[in-house]
């Protein structure tokens, strides 16, 4: 997995509530694991009046946001079913971090073990930044994960945010469940070693 350290980028404005994984991506795009053109499915019915007929103002559909980096969401964004697409189509789209005010606890796992970080915020912090994210004078901003901060070069400020620290450690190391517990190889080959010594009647 690719690892999330910093992303600057334009931030795009989604303000709905309530936005599932069925809306995110639609069950049409169900069709199997491979995650081309996925892209397509992400929040399909409010990106398209039809395939491949665009809806000129939805915010995805307009420069500068086609090519937005971080989406700035509604309250309990993602809540819903456990599907996964939804995470791949995002990332399909180019998209590489949410920030809102809450997650489905699902959708916020998901996006943690495919390199999305899903950062929650006040409501005031993260209606600044829709307002900053609105504009296309002044959408651009950074996420640094690292640091734990969000900077705004439009009004010069720094916000920080508070993170699962589980969760960072897997996306600044590129690391899924089983490359975490594989950082611990040594330990648990040395267990196993003590193990059948002492109990060698189960080997």
């Amino acid at each position: 997995m690719e690892p999330f350290i910093q992303i600057t980028g334009v931030a795009a404005a989604l303000p709905q509530a309530n936005l599932d994984t069925d809306q995110i991506m639609p069950k049409q795009f169900l069709k199997g694991i491979d995650r081309r053109g996925l892209d397509q499915g992400f929040l399909f019915d409010l990106r398209f009046q039809a395939p491949g007929v665009v809806r000129p103002d939805f915010v995805l559909n307009r420069p500068p946001w086609r090519n937005t980096r971080i989406l700035l969401t509604g309250p309990n964004f993602g809540c819903g079913s456990s599907r996964e697409h939804a995470v791949w189509g995002l990332r399909e789209l180019g998209i590489r971090c949410v920030v809102g005010t809450s997650f489905g606890g699902i959708f916020a796992d998901n996006c943690a073990r495919n390199g999305v970080p899903a950062i929650s915020l006040e409501p005031a912090e993260l209606d600044r930044l829709m307002r900053l994210a609105s504009e296309p004078s002044t959408c651009e901003m950074t996420v640094d994960l690292q640091a734990q901060a969000i900077t705004t070069p439009a009004d010069g400020r720094v916000l920080s945010f508070a993170f699962d620290p589980l969760r960072r450690t897997l996306l600044l190391g590129g690391l899924d469940a089983v490359g975490l517990t594989l950082r611990q190889a040594d330990a648990i080959s040395r267990f196993e070693q003590r193990h059948w010594a002492a109990s060698p009647w189960l080997a």
